[in-house]
């Protein structure tokens, strides 16, 4: 997970520095709702965790509003890096 962390934020930071950017956040989200959603697929009666899962959903798709109307260009290199839309 620790290595898959530091790979997201390198890929998608800014700087070398950056650990909190709208793209950053994105691709964590991204990672804990693909954890989740596999968690999903073996233990289908765990309705605890499917809050967390709606959570992230909502504020990455917030995020990528907010990166959309502020930065396109940006908006479109994250869209296609973690292949979220067709």
């Amino acid at each position: 997970m620790i290595k898959k962390k530091k790979d997201t934020i390198k890929s998608l930071g800014i700087h070398d520095r950056d650990v909190g950017s709208a793209e950053i956040q994105i691709g964590l989200l991204t990672d804990k709702i693909t954890k989740l959603s596999d968690h999903f697929k073996k233990f289908k009666k765990d309705k605890h965790s499917t809050l967390g899962l709606t959570k992230s959903v909502n504020k990455r798709k917030k995020l990528l509003a907010y990166l959309k109307k502020n930065n396109t260009e940006s908006y479109q290199k994250v869209i296609k890096q973690l292949n979220l839309r067709k």
